[in-house]
Formats: structure tokens, C-alpha cells, sequence
């Protein structure tokens, strides 16, 4: 049996040391993630830490150096492929994209410890619990911050549901009345919705604009008889 012959203690200390290490710093990763009911939680992390300091210090036993950087460059694309799983469309949103690259920052952590680099894992492990808890306020109050619409810029669309037996008129009066704001329409998609209504969405030319402006012409064109709903939206173009 060779691993008689090939069994080097010392060698094998230091494999627990890698392994245990990402464990640990894995564990705490997890914990936060759990505690958050993520769908990637403690067990996951703990695991992408552990396979991946395996894999690179398996590779630095056996080929040293060379070997342990092209295993990490097969690991950062296998962990991008279960990544892929934890992210999940909803509708226009997407959900699951921290939670991806958590356990990107995991497996980099696993990386540094199978690569005898205990002193950088432990920093990264920091920095990756830093970014997930102590920025969590700072994200909470830029999404609580009202959108100056009139500084930034982005793509306004103006929606408007007429009955379908009005839409030529009605889309006609819409690209006349945001003329006269000043809002001129570079574009205008007719879209059937239910129980014979149609949205009008006739998307602006201007990258900003006084919502005071569009909120009255909603007003105006809602009085219409034949208009079901008038508003308008924003969305950022970053």
C-alpha cells in the first residue's frame, strides 16, 4: 500500500490546518447568511470553503505552486455555475445575486487557506462579513433616498389604459399633451391588457424631468373619458 510508504505527518498537519481554517472561516461566512434566512446558509458556505481549500491544497501537494493556481481558476468558474442556482427572477426583479456572490467570496476564502495563506483568508473572511452586515445600513438609506428626478438620469415612461375603443385618439392626445409640456415621446408600444383595455406606454426623449409637469398631465389625460388609469415611471439607466 503506498500510502504507507508516501505518508508524511507533517505534510498532513498541514492539510488539517488548511481545512479546519476553512471550516471555520466558512462558519462564520454561513452563520450571517443563515441568520438571514439566505438561500445559500451556514451548511453551503461551510461547504464551498472546505471543497475549495481541498481541491487547491491537493493540488499544491501534488504539483505544487503551478498546479494549485489552475485548480483556483477551475474552482472560481465551478463556483460560478452554483452561483447560477441561488439566483432567481421575479417578475422584472432579480433576487439571489448577494447571496451568489457570498459564496464566490466563500470559495476564495477556501482558496487563500488550501493555499497556506491563513493570514489573507482570515482578512477576506472580514471584509465579506463587513460588506454583508456593516454596509447594510448604508444600502437601506440609499434605497430610502427620494430620486431627484430632475439631477439624474434615466428612461420615463408615461403609461396610459384607455378602452380599446379609443386607443387611436387617446394615444394621440398622450404624444400631443407631453409635447406641449415640453416632453417630447421618442417612442409609443401599444399593449392589450384584459377586459378590453389597452396601455398606451409612450417612452420620453428627456433623460430628466419636474415630476410636478408629468404628475399634472397624468391628472389632465385621467379626466379623459375613456382613460382607465394615468401614470408615469422611471427607470435608472445604471
Amino acid at each position: 500500500m503506498r500510502f504507507l510508504t508516501t505518508f508524511q505527518f507533517f505534510d498532513f498537519l498541514d492539510t488539517l490546518a488548511s481545512l479546519f481554517a476553512a471550516f471555520v472561516l466558512g462558519t462564520l461566512i454561513g452563520a450571517e447568511r443563515q441568520y438571514r434566512l439566505r438561500t445559500a446558509g451556514l451548511r453551503t458556505n461551510v461547504l464551498v470553503a472546505v471543497g475549495a481549500a481541498a481541491f487547491v491544497d491537493l493540488a499544491m501537494h501534488l504539483a505544487g505552486s503551478d498546479g494549485a493556481v489552475r485548480v483556483i481558476a477551475y474552482v472560481v468558474s465551478g463556483i460560478g455555475f452554483l452561483g447560477a442556482g441561488v439566483i432567481m427572477k421575479e417578475g422584472t426583479n432579480v433576487r439571489g445575486l448577494n447571496t451568489a456572490a457570498t459564496l464566490w467570496s466563500s470559495a476564495a476564502v477556501g482558496s487563500c487557506a488550501g493555499a497556506d495563506l491563513l493570514a489573507q483568508a482570515v482578512a477576506l473572511t472580514v471584509f465579506v462579513l463587513a460588506a454583508n452586515t456593516l454596509l447594510r445600513p448604508l444600502v437601506n438609506a440609499i434605497n430610502r433616498s427620494p430620486l431627484d428626478s430632475r439631477a439624474s438620469e434615466a428612461t420615463y415612461e408615461f403609461m396610459l389604459t384607455v378602452d380599446a375603443a379609443t386607443i387611436d385618439a387617446m394615444r394621440e392626445l398622450l404624444v400631443e399633451r407631453l409635447e406641449a409640456a415640453k416632453y417630447p415621446v421618442g417612442d409609443v408600444e401599444v399593449i392589450v391588457r384584459a377586459e378590453g383595455a389597452v396601455e398606451i406606454v409612450a417612452t420620453l426623449v428627456s433623460t430628466a424631468v419636474d415630476a410636478k409637469e408629468l404628475d399634472a398631465v397624468a391628472a389632465e389625460l385621467a379626466r379623459r373619458p375613456g382613460v382607465r388609469h394615468a401614470t408615469w415611471d422611471v427607470r435608472t439607466k445604471d
